[in-house]
């Protein structure tokens, strides 16, 4: 397990990225508490979706939002 992911609050916050075009659309990442996405921990699939979320921020995205997992 990274460093990263030993914060005890990783697993409580997600970074949303919300559809600007669609409001059901949205995409989220596990991050820590400062809103920092580990991406060693990602698969290659999440990865690429995460990194083309940051990409189309403003065209596609909007900012993304840090909350607290619900689950």
């Amino acid at each position: 397990m990274s460093a990263f992911l030993a914060d005890r609050d990783s697993a409580r916050f997600e970074l949303r990225f919300q559809s600007l075009f669609n409001a059901g659309h949205v995409v989220s990442f596990p991050c820590n508490a400062a809103g920092q996405v580990d991406l060693d921990a990602l698969s290659e699939r999440e990865r690429d979706r995460y990194l083309y979320a940051r990409a189309v921020v403003g065209g596609v995205f909007s900012l993304p939002q840090k909350q607290r997992r619900l689950d």
